[in-house]
Protein backbone atom coordinates (compact mmCIF):
# COMPACT_ATOMS: atom_id res chain seq x y z
CA UNK A 1 0.00 0.00 0.00
CA UNK A 2 1.13 3.68 -1.06
CA UNK A 3 1.39 6.14 1.60
CA UNK A 4 -0.14 8.90 0.70
CA UNK A 5 0.43 12.80 2.32
CA UNK A 6 -3.31 13.44 3.20
CA UNK A 7 -4.84 10.34 3.72
CA UNK A 8 -2.32 8.79 6.15
CA UNK A 9 0.57 10.81 6.90
CA UNK A 10 -2.05 14.12 8.19
CA UNK A 11 -4.21 11.48 9.56
CA UNK A 12 -1.98 10.12 11.26
CA UNK A 13 -0.42 13.30 12.81
CA UNK A 14 -3.74 14.63 13.45
CA UNK A 15 -4.96 11.49 15.28
CA UNK A 16 -1.28 10.90 17.33
CA UNK A 17 0.02 15.09 18.22
CA UNK A 18 1.85 13.93 20.56
CA UNK A 19 4.52 12.26 18.27
CA UNK A 20 5.91 16.04 17.81
CA UNK A 21 7.21 15.66 21.37
CA UNK A 22 4.48 17.41 23.60
CA UNK A 23 0.63 17.58 24.09
CA UNK A 24 -1.31 19.53 21.35
CA UNK A 25 -5.00 19.37 20.81
CA UNK A 26 -5.93 19.51 17.05
CA UNK A 27 -8.51 22.03 16.42
CA UNK A 28 -8.93 21.62 12.27
CA UNK A 29 -7.48 19.87 9.24
CA UNK A 30 -7.43 21.61 5.89
CA UNK A 31 -7.99 24.86 7.79
CA UNK A 32 -8.89 27.60 4.59
CA UNK A 33 -10.84 30.20 7.11
CA UNK A 34 -8.69 33.06 5.93
CA UNK A 35 -10.34 36.30 4.62
CA UNK A 36 -9.65 36.90 1.23
CA UNK A 37 -7.39 33.98 0.09
CA UNK A 38 -8.33 30.32 -0.89
CA UNK A 39 -4.95 28.96 0.59
CA UNK A 40 -5.19 25.75 3.28
CA UNK A 41 -2.76 25.28 6.04
CA UNK A 42 -2.53 21.38 6.61
CA UNK A 43 -3.19 21.00 10.63
CA UNK A 44 -4.28 23.88 12.99
CA UNK A 45 -3.48 23.36 16.82
CA UNK A 46 -3.05 24.44 20.02
CA UNK A 47 -0.30 23.92 22.78
CA UNK A 48 -0.40 23.74 26.65
CA UNK A 49 -0.25 27.47 26.51
CA UNK A 50 -2.97 28.28 24.32
CA UNK A 51 -0.79 29.47 21.87
CA UNK A 52 -1.23 28.58 18.17
CA UNK A 53 0.60 26.37 15.73
CA UNK A 54 0.47 25.49 12.60
CA UNK A 55 1.55 21.71 11.09
CA UNK A 56 2.80 21.39 7.56
CA UNK A 57 3.37 17.97 5.94
CA UNK A 58 4.76 16.82 3.03
CA UNK A 59 5.57 13.35 2.64
CA UNK A 60 8.23 13.70 0.20
CA UNK A 61 9.96 16.53 0.28
CA UNK A 62 9.10 20.04 1.52
CA UNK A 63 9.42 21.94 -1.54
CA UNK A 64 10.67 25.42 -2.05
CA UNK A 65 8.04 27.33 -0.90
CA UNK A 66 7.35 25.60 2.25
CA UNK A 67 9.01 28.06 4.46
CA UNK A 68 7.38 31.65 2.39
CA UNK A 69 3.45 29.48 2.57
CA UNK A 70 4.27 28.30 6.27
CA UNK A 71 4.79 32.08 7.38
CA UNK A 72 2.24 33.30 5.11
CA UNK A 73 -0.05 30.87 7.56
CA UNK A 74 0.87 32.34 10.71
CA UNK A 75 0.88 35.81 9.79
CA UNK A 76 -2.70 34.62 8.97
CA UNK A 77 -3.19 32.84 12.01
CA UNK A 78 -1.64 36.24 14.50
CA UNK A 79 -4.61 38.20 14.45
CA UNK A 80 -7.10 35.26 15.76
CA UNK A 81 -8.92 35.64 19.15
CA UNK A 82 -10.60 33.69 21.36
CA UNK A 83 -13.75 33.21 20.19
CA UNK A 84 -12.52 32.77 16.66
CA UNK A 85 -10.29 29.92 17.96
CA UNK A 86 -13.27 28.17 19.74
CA UNK A 87 -15.34 28.84 16.43
CA UNK A 88 -12.91 27.10 14.48
CA UNK A 89 -12.14 24.57 16.78
CA UNK A 90 -16.59 23.07 17.31
CA UNK A 91 -16.62 23.57 13.42
CA UNK A 92 -14.14 20.89 13.45
CA UNK A 93 -15.76 18.54 15.98
CA UNK A 94 -19.09 18.86 14.51
CA UNK A 95 -17.43 17.89 10.97
CA UNK A 96 -15.92 15.07 12.86
CA UNK A 97 -19.05 13.82 14.13
CA UNK A 98 -17.85 14.76 18.11
CA UNK A 99 -20.88 15.80 20.38
CA UNK A 100 -18.19 17.60 22.21
CA UNK A 101 -18.20 21.49 23.48
CA UNK A 102 -14.75 23.02 22.27
CA UNK A 103 -14.44 25.34 24.87
CA UNK A 104 -15.31 22.86 27.55
CA UNK A 105 -12.63 20.99 25.50
CA UNK A 106 -10.13 23.49 25.38
CA UNK A 107 -10.55 24.69 29.78
CA UNK A 108 -9.67 20.81 30.36
CA UNK A 109 -6.70 20.75 27.79
CA UNK A 110 -5.52 23.71 29.25
CA UNK A 111 -6.45 22.87 33.14
CA UNK A 112 -7.91 26.74 33.59
CA UNK A 113 -11.14 28.42 34.29
CA UNK A 114 -13.20 30.32 31.96
CA UNK A 115 -12.06 33.79 33.07
CA UNK A 116 -8.56 33.40 32.09
CA UNK A 117 -8.85 31.65 29.03
CA UNK A 118 -7.09 33.87 26.94
CA UNK A 119 -5.82 32.00 23.60
CA UNK A 120 -3.15 32.93 20.78
CA UNK A 121 -1.50 35.53 23.14
CA UNK A 122 2.11 34.78 22.26
CA UNK A 123 3.75 34.15 18.94
CA UNK A 124 2.11 31.92 16.55
CA UNK A 125 4.78 28.31 16.17
CA UNK A 126 5.48 26.43 13.07
CA UNK A 127 6.09 22.93 13.02
CA UNK A 128 6.79 20.95 9.63
CA UNK A 129 6.93 17.58 8.88
CA UNK A 130 8.90 15.57 5.82
CA UNK A 131 10.72 12.80 4.69
CA UNK A 132 13.64 15.07 2.78
CA UNK A 133 14.46 18.34 3.28
CA UNK A 134 15.93 21.00 1.21
CA UNK A 135 19.00 22.35 1.65
CA UNK A 136 17.75 26.25 0.95
CA UNK A 137 14.51 25.05 3.32
CA UNK A 138 16.78 23.93 6.68
CA UNK A 139 19.55 26.99 5.97
CA UNK A 140 15.96 29.33 6.05
CA UNK A 141 14.71 27.21 8.89
CA UNK A 142 18.01 28.23 10.79
CA UNK A 143 17.78 31.42 10.26
CA UNK A 144 14.51 32.48 11.48
CA UNK A 145 15.04 30.31 14.49
CA UNK A 146 18.25 32.51 15.13
CA UNK A 147 15.70 35.60 14.80
CA UNK A 148 13.06 34.19 17.78
CA UNK A 149 10.20 32.99 15.05
CA UNK A 150 9.66 29.00 16.47
CA UNK A 151 10.07 26.49 14.23
CA UNK A 152 10.80 22.76 14.60
CA UNK A 153 11.90 20.45 11.53
CA UNK A 154 10.12 16.41 12.06
CA UNK A 155 11.69 13.77 9.59
CA UNK A 156 9.01 11.37 9.01
CA UNK A 157 10.30 7.98 7.65
CA UNK A 158 7.42 5.55 6.74
CA UNK A 159 8.48 2.03 6.71
CA UNK A 160 7.03 -1.41 6.83
CA UNK A 161 7.04 -4.64 8.90
CA UNK A 162 4.93 -7.38 7.27
CA UNK A 163 1.83 -6.00 6.12
CA UNK A 164 1.84 -3.25 9.19
CA UNK A 165 2.88 0.04 8.46
CA UNK A 166 5.03 2.46 10.80
CA UNK A 167 6.27 5.68 10.61
CA UNK A 168 9.26 7.07 12.42
CA UNK A 169 9.70 10.46 13.65
CA UNK A 170 12.67 12.38 14.21
CA UNK A 171 13.38 16.25 15.03
CA UNK A 172 15.87 17.15 13.30
CA UNK A 173 15.85 21.51 13.64
CA UNK A 174 16.27 22.59 16.20
CA UNK A 175 18.07 19.36 17.54
CA UNK A 176 16.89 18.01 20.72
CA UNK A 177 19.43 19.17 23.10
CA UNK A 178 19.47 22.72 21.77
CA UNK A 179 15.55 22.71 22.50
CA UNK A 180 15.99 25.31 25.47
CA UNK A 181 16.77 27.73 22.73
CA UNK A 182 13.43 27.66 21.89
CA UNK A 183 12.02 28.25 25.15
CA UNK A 184 13.92 30.80 26.61
CA UNK A 185 12.83 32.32 23.03
CA UNK A 186 9.13 32.18 23.98
CA UNK A 187 9.85 32.51 27.57
CA UNK A 188 11.53 36.36 26.26
CA UNK A 189 8.61 37.17 24.08
CA UNK A 190 6.16 36.54 27.01
CA UNK A 191 7.73 39.12 29.42
CA UNK A 192 8.16 41.49 25.85
CA UNK A 193 4.17 41.34 25.42
CA UNK A 194 2.03 43.17 26.68
CA UNK A 195 -0.56 40.65 28.44
CA UNK A 196 -3.89 41.48 30.57
CA UNK A 197 -3.16 41.92 34.21
CA UNK A 198 -4.57 38.73 35.33
CA UNK A 199 -2.96 36.62 32.50
CA UNK A 200 0.41 38.10 33.29
CA UNK A 201 0.15 37.97 37.43
CA UNK A 202 -1.41 34.23 37.11
CA UNK A 203 1.65 33.18 34.48
CA UNK A 204 4.16 35.14 37.11
CA UNK A 205 2.79 33.52 39.65
CA UNK A 206 2.82 29.61 38.56
CA UNK A 207 6.68 29.76 37.44
CA UNK A 208 7.41 31.16 40.77
CA UNK A 209 5.78 28.28 42.16
CA UNK A 210 6.66 25.34 40.44
CA UNK A 211 10.65 26.66 40.75
CA UNK A 212 10.15 26.54 44.46
CA UNK A 213 8.33 22.93 44.37
CA UNK A 214 11.53 21.84 42.00
CA UNK A 215 13.72 23.14 44.73
CA UNK A 216 11.28 21.29 47.48
CA UNK A 217 11.53 17.90 45.30
CA UNK A 218 15.51 17.85 45.06
CA UNK A 219 15.87 18.36 48.98
CA UNK A 220 13.79 14.99 49.53
CA UNK A 221 14.65 13.00 46.67
CA UNK A 222 12.52 13.51 44.44
CA UNK A 223 14.01 13.35 40.93
CA UNK A 224 10.72 13.96 38.66
CA UNK A 225 11.39 18.07 37.74
CA UNK A 226 14.99 17.96 37.38
CA UNK A 227 15.29 18.21 34.09
CA UNK A 228 11.79 20.12 33.37
CA UNK A 229 11.70 23.97 33.02
CA UNK A 230 9.50 25.73 35.26
CA UNK A 231 6.42 27.19 33.15
CA UNK A 232 3.19 29.34 33.41
CA UNK A 233 1.17 25.97 33.18
CA UNK A 234 -1.35 25.05 35.54
CA UNK A 235 0.61 21.34 35.48
CA UNK A 236 4.09 20.38 34.95
CA UNK A 237 5.40 16.66 34.78
CA UNK A 238 7.85 13.74 33.43
CA UNK A 239 7.26 10.83 31.45
CA UNK A 240 8.07 7.59 32.93
CA UNK A 241 7.45 4.94 30.12
CA UNK A 242 4.52 5.15 28.31
CA UNK A 243 2.64 7.33 31.50
CA UNK A 244 3.71 10.71 32.67
CA UNK A 245 4.09 11.65 36.65
CA UNK A 246 2.33 15.38 37.15
CA UNK A 247 1.48 18.06 39.66
CA UNK A 248 -2.06 20.03 38.54
CA UNK A 249 -3.63 22.83 39.56
CA UNK A 250 -7.24 21.89 38.36
CA UNK A 251 -10.32 23.29 38.32
CA UNK A 252 -11.79 21.24 40.95
CA UNK A 253 -8.54 20.53 43.40
CA UNK A 254 -4.79 20.29 43.45
CA UNK A 255 -3.72 16.56 42.61
CA UNK A 256 -0.63 14.80 42.13
CA UNK A 257 -0.98 11.72 38.92
CA UNK A 258 -0.32 9.43 36.48
CA UNK A 259 -1.42 10.38 33.06
CA UNK A 260 -1.69 8.57 30.07
CA UNK A 261 -2.46 10.50 27.09
CA UNK A 262 -3.42 8.13 24.20
CA UNK A 263 -6.64 5.70 24.08
CA UNK A 264 -4.71 2.93 23.19
CA UNK A 265 -3.06 3.30 26.33
CA UNK A 266 -6.02 2.38 28.94
CA UNK A 267 -5.05 -1.28 28.55
CA UNK A 268 -1.89 -0.04 30.76
CA UNK A 269 -4.67 1.38 33.32
CA UNK A 270 -6.79 -1.31 33.38
CA UNK A 271 -3.72 -3.93 33.93
CA UNK A 272 -2.35 -1.59 36.79
CA UNK A 273 -6.27 -1.93 38.05
CA UNK A 274 -5.48 -5.42 39.00
CA UNK A 275 -3.45 -3.87 41.64
CA UNK A 276 -5.50 -1.99 43.04
CA UNK A 277 -5.86 -3.64 46.94
CA UNK A 278 -2.05 -3.60 46.55
CA UNK A 279 -1.99 0.24 45.45
CA UNK A 280 -4.65 1.27 48.24
CA UNK A 281 -2.66 -0.50 51.22
CA UNK A 282 0.66 1.11 50.31
CA UNK A 283 -0.88 4.28 49.63
CA UNK A 284 -1.56 5.89 53.58
CA UNK A 285 -2.27 9.12 52.41
CA UNK A 286 -6.07 9.15 51.03
CA UNK A 287 -7.94 7.80 48.60
CA UNK A 288 -6.78 7.16 44.90
CA UNK A 289 -8.97 7.40 42.33
CA UNK A 290 -9.03 6.10 38.87
CA UNK A 291 -10.32 7.86 35.98
CA UNK A 292 -10.52 5.78 32.93
CA UNK A 293 -12.00 8.78 31.04
CA UNK A 294 -14.30 6.36 28.84
CA UNK A 295 -15.03 8.37 25.14
CA UNK A 296 -11.42 10.56 25.87
CA UNK A 297 -8.26 9.41 24.73
CA UNK A 298 -6.48 10.40 27.88
CA UNK A 299 -6.98 8.44 31.55
CA UNK A 300 -5.51 8.88 34.74
CA UNK A 301 -4.72 7.76 38.20
CA UNK A 302 -5.35 10.82 40.61
CA UNK A 303 -4.84 11.83 44.44
CA UNK A 304 -6.34 14.72 44.68
CA UNK A 305 -7.09 17.53 47.47
CA UNK A 306 -8.99 21.08 47.56
CA UNK A 307 -7.64 23.70 49.37
CA UNK A 308 -9.25 23.54 52.42
CA UNK A 309 -8.09 20.02 52.98
CA UNK A 310 -4.35 20.90 52.29
CA UNK A 311 -4.60 24.75 54.22
CA UNK A 312 -7.86 24.66 56.12
CA UNK A 313 -8.24 27.83 54.08
CA UNK A 314 -10.69 27.62 51.17
CA UNK A 315 -9.32 30.73 49.20
CA UNK A 316 -5.39 29.90 50.45
CA UNK A 317 -4.14 29.82 46.55
CA UNK A 318 -5.65 33.38 46.16
CA UNK A 319 -4.41 34.20 49.88
CA UNK A 320 -0.79 32.65 48.38
CA UNK A 321 -0.28 30.50 50.97
CA UNK A 322 2.01 28.33 48.49
CA UNK A 323 4.30 27.03 51.09
CA UNK A 324 2.10 24.68 52.33
CA UNK A 325 0.92 23.83 48.91
CA UNK A 326 5.32 22.95 48.24
CA UNK A 327 5.15 20.82 51.15
CA UNK A 328 1.81 18.74 50.34
CA UNK A 329 2.46 18.58 46.47
CA UNK A 330 6.49 17.18 47.90
CA UNK A 331 5.20 14.56 49.85
CA UNK A 332 2.05 13.34 48.17
CA UNK A 333 4.09 12.81 44.80
CA UNK A 334 6.87 10.84 46.88
CA UNK A 335 4.29 8.35 48.42
CA UNK A 336 2.26 8.12 45.04
CA UNK A 337 5.81 7.89 42.67
CA UNK A 338 6.92 5.47 45.28
CA UNK A 339 3.55 3.01 45.49
CA UNK A 340 2.68 3.43 41.37
CA UNK A 341 6.20 3.82 39.73
CA UNK A 342 7.05 -0.23 40.54
CA UNK A 343 3.23 -1.43 39.22
CA UNK A 344 4.15 1.03 36.22
CA UNK A 345 6.99 -0.52 35.52
CA UNK A 346 5.69 -4.25 35.73
CA UNK A 347 2.46 -3.54 33.18
CA UNK A 348 4.95 -1.57 31.08
CA UNK A 349 6.37 -4.80 30.69
CA UNK A 350 3.66 -6.75 29.31
CA UNK A 351 2.67 -4.49 26.50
Amino acid sequence: MKIREREHLQEWIAKNPEILGEELLIIQKEFDGFNETSERLDLLALDKAGGVVVIENKLDDTGRNVIWQALKYVSYCSTLTTKQIIKIYQVYLDSQGFIEDAQENILEFLDVEEETLLLNRNDQRIIFVANNYRKEVTSTALWLLQHNILLQCFRAIPYRMGEEMFLQMEQIIPLPETKEYMINAMEKEMEEKSKSKTVAESEATLVQFWTKLKVSLTKNGVDLLDNVSAKPYYNIGSSRGRGTFAFCIGRKGYRVELYFPQDSEKELIDAMHQYKDEIDTKFTLGSIEWERLEGKKASRIKFERKAGEITGNENSWADKEYDMFIDWYTHAMKEFYDVLMPILAKVNNQF
